[in-house]
This record gives structure tokens, C-alpha cells and sequence, in this order.
């Protein structure tokens, strides 16, 4: 009788033990999993108008940006990066969610003068919604320009944070935009701050940062920091306000004194963009942070397209092929230049194939570009499509067609870019077959993107 119950203690003895280890090891799993989930964070720096031959690593003598430059010797390369729009609005709609911005009714600009009331509408799932789903802590600094009214700020689309402008641009230093509005905000709240607009983005970022180390907060971040520079007013860091509150319009600035303003500009942007990759390096992020630089869309006459046809509006060359760089120094390769056409809208697709998940939204026209960041593997090939007011064009493979309303007839331009990047060999006479073709493309291209779509921009 003594020994049976001496065996039943040591039974239940040992079967607490190992209840014991057992609750212990889960609770280490859990602990585990909360505070490192092993998905990176992503940093997206857009310059506004910056063109193809703005910056050094793309050619430029005359404006210095080493800090940019050194992303580009120490990450991926982009020749044949575009904007999806030439001008500011539809780039943005399509960065956000992932598909051409003529599907969410922001095909042109929403302007201070004639849109103040509309915007991206909320039902849009965009990038910050999308990775929210996933532990994401988000942010932007800067420029939105997807609608001026609060009930379309970037905080009700998925951001948890946001400082800066809603409109295509605001003075430098007083932050009033082109029709007399001040257009500073921290959130749904307007809230002016003193400082230069490039240097504010920039210390936000940082502040960003250090305040969202995942090692931290357990949460992985989305920083986005869209600056205002080189777009227009054009102002050095200690100019003096050119826009009133209330007064439409923009003071004039002799127009030989541009270069040398525009060059400070994008310089203090590089500058800023260094201390960026500073901070990533001090707070220990730097290896498990994917940052993104690109430009909104091609140059407008004050800058530098480098051998590119045409200019910012055109879709030309020049009004959407633009640099990109991005950065991974633990997974990408230094020094890669990869040449495969590639679109503002693939970012989405790309950051959620990254940690391993999809879109939610049903309509996607984006890709990831994962594989091809990591192993240079090509995409699948496509058709890429840019509209804008009275300019079509349509790219397939190395073909680029060029449609051009004028005077009630339509310009028809057909270019190889593999032998003519600079569009200037029209070879449409000698190809009507192609042109038959890449006609009825484009066409149905605009007649399924317009479908069921309320317009409402330029």
C-alpha cells in the first residue's frame, strides 16, 4: 500500500514538471514572436520634380549629392524607373494604392484653386492600410497632395502619423500655399511650425525613428517622407517668404538666379537624406531597413532630364522615367544597376511580398519586384501605360508608342528605346502594323481603367 503510494506521488511529481517546463516554453515562444517578428521596416523618399539628370550618381556635374550617390554604390540602381504619372497627384494615388491612379479618379492634379473638396477617396486601401494589418507603425512627412480637406488626411487612410502640407507645394518658410492658405498640419490639426521645409521633413524622419525602434516598440515601421524639394517656389534655406496668407500667388525671383537656388535645394535634400542613413546606423537599423528613393515625376524646365525627350506633363521620356535607388545593405547587392522597366506602383506589391504577404485589394496592377531586387530575376513582361490631359503613350517591351491630341487630330510618334532612349527616331511611318497594334492596346487600357470611374481631378 506505502509503495503504490509512493509511485502515484512520484507519477504526479513528474507530470508537474513537465506541465511546468511545458508553460514555460510556450510562454518563451510567445515572448519570442512578440518582440521580433524579423520583417523589415521601409523608408520611401520621394523628391518632387526631380529629374533623370538632377542628381550625381545619374550623371549631373554640377549639383552634389553624395549622400544619394553612396545609396546608389551601396544599393540597386534603377535605369529604367518610372513614375506612374507626369505630375505630382497621380504618382502619389498610385504609390498609395498599388494600381493606376486613373482607377481611384486621380488621373491629373488636385490643384489649391479647384479641388479643395475632393481627394483619394477612404474606401482606397492603401500601402500604410495594408501593412497596418500586419503590426506596422506608419508615418509621412511632407507632401500628400491627395486631398486638402481633413476628411482626406493622410491619418484616415492608414497612417497613425503626419506632418507637413496637402497641397502640390507651400513657401518654404511661411508653409502658405499657391491660392493664400497656410498648409501646415500635425494630423487632422492645422498647426504652422517655424523652420525650412526640407529641414523639418528631415528632422520628423529622425524623430521618427529613434521614437519607433522595433527593438523598442516590438513593431515594425513605415516611414514615408515625400519632399517638397526641387519643386517650385524655388527658395534657399535663408530666403525670405515669397507667398501671404490670403494673397494668391507666388512673389517672382529673377530667372537667372534659378540654377543656383535649384542646386541649393536639392542639395540640403541630400543633405538631410544623409542624416537619415545616419540615424538608421546609430539606432542599429540599418541592416533590417529597406529604403526606397525615387522622384514623382520627370523634371519641369528648371531642371535637368539629363538626354531625355520632354519635361514634367509629357509623356515624353522626360515627364516619367526617373532615378530610383533602393537600399537593403543585408540582402541587396552594392553597385547593382538593374535596367528592367519598373513603376511607382510595384512599391506596394513589393513591400508586402517582403514580409511574406499579399494585397488585400482585388484589383492590383502593380508587381512585386522582389526577386528581382534580390536575384536580378526578370519580371514578367507587361505593358505600361502613362496618360495625362491630351498625351497617351503606351510601352511594349522595347516599343513605345506616343499619342498626342492637337487641334482635333491625333500626333502619332512610335520610338525603339532600345537604340533611341531620347524619342527621337519617330519610326511610326515605317511601322503601321505596330502602330495598329499598340493603338488598340491603349485603348483598351483606358477604356478598362476609366470604367465606372468618378473623375475627380485635372
Amino acid at each position: 500500500m506505502t509503495k503504490n503510494i509512493m509511485n502515484i506521488t512520484v507519477f504526479f511529481f513528474l507530470v508537474s514538471i513537465f506541465m511546468s517546463y511545458d508553460v514555460a516554453a510556450q510562454g518563451h515562444i510567445e515572448e519570442v514572436g512578440a518582440e521580433d517578428s524579423g520583417r523589415a521596416n521601409f523608408i520611401l523618399i520621394m523628391a518632387d520634380d526631380l529629374g533623370y539628370g538632377d542628381i550625381s550618381c545619374y550623371g549631373n556635374t554640377s549639383i552634389n549629392t553624395p549622400n544619394i550617390d553612396k545609396l546608389a554604390s551601396e544599393g540597386i540602381r534603377f535605369t529604367d524607373f518610372h513614375s506612374n504619372g507626369t505630375v505630382c497627384s497621380p504618382t502619389r494615388a498610385a504609390l498609395m494604392t498599388g494600381k493606376y491612379q486613373q482607377r481611384t479618379g486621380v488621373s491629373g492634379v488636385i490643384t489649391a484653386a479647384n479641388h479643395r473638396d475632393v481627394g483619394l477617396a477612404i474606401d482606397e486601401l492603401t500601402l500604410a492600410d495594408e501593412l497596418k494589418k500586419y503590426g506596422y507603425t506608419s508615418a509621412i512627412y511632407g507632401k500628400w497632395h491627395l486631398g486638402y480637406a481633413p476628411e482626406f488626411n493622410p491619418t484616415l487612410q492608414g497612417f497613425d502619423n503626419f506632418k507637413g502640407f496637402v497641397s502640390g507645394n507651400v513657401d518654404f518658410h511661411a508653409h502658405i500655399d499657391q491660392e493664400g492658405y497656410s498648409d501646415w498640419w500635425e494630423g487632422t490639426d492645422l498647426r504652422d511650425e517655424e523652420g525650412y521645409t526640407t529641414d523639418l521633413i528631415t528632422q520628423y524622419g529622425i524623430d521618427f525613428i529613434k521614437e519607433n525602434n522595433p527593438s523598442e516598440t516590438g513593431k515594425p515601421f513605415f516611414l514615408y517622407l515625400p519632399h517638397e524639394a526641387p519643386h517650385y517656389p524655388y527658395q534657399k534655406r535663408n530666403d525670405e517668404a515669397v507667398r501671404n496668407v490670403g494673397v494668391r500667388g507666388t512673389k517672382p525671383i529673377p530667372q537667372d538666379s534659378i540654377p543656383h537656388v535649384y542646386k541649393e535645394m536639392v542639395e540640403v535634400m541630400d543633405e538631410g537624406i544623409g542624416r537619415i542613413m545616419q540615424t538608421l546606423k546609430e539606432t542599429g537599423l540599418d541592416q533590417n531597413t529597406i529604403v526606397i528613393f525615387c522622384s514623382d515625376n520627370g523634371a519641369s524646365k528648371n531642371g535637368n532630364n539629363g538626354h531625355l525627350k520632354g519635361f514634367k506633363t509629357e509623356v515624353y521620356e522626360g515627364g516619367h522615367r526617373v532615378p530610383a535607388i533602393a537600399w537593403y545593405p543585408s540582402e541587396f547587392k552594392g553597385g547593382t544597376i538593374i535596367d528592367e522597366p519598373v513603376m511607382t506602383m510595384d512599391f506596394l506589391p513589393t513591400f508586402l511580398d517582403f514580409i511574406g504577404e499579399k494585397p488585400e485589394s482585388e484589383v492590383i496592377d502593380g508587381i512585386s519586384i522582389k526577386s528581382l531586387l534580390l536575384m536580378g530575376k526578370s519580371p514578367p513582361k507587361r505593358d505600361l501605360f502613362w496618360s495625362f490631359k491630351n498625351g497617351n503613350a503606351i510601352r511594349s517591351e522595347n516599343w513605345k508608342l506616343v499619342s498626342i491630341a492637337e487641334a482635333g487630330t491625333k500626333k502619332i510618334e512610335l520610338y525603339d528605346l532600345s537604340e533611341d532612349v531620347g524619342e527621337e527616331n519617330n519610326m511610326a511611318v515605317l511601322r503601321p502594323d505596330l502602330v495598329n497594334v499598340l493603338q488598340q492596346k491603349l485603348k483598351n487600357w483606358q477604356k478598362k481603367v476609366h470604367e465606372g470611374v468618378v473623375e475627380v481631378s485635372n
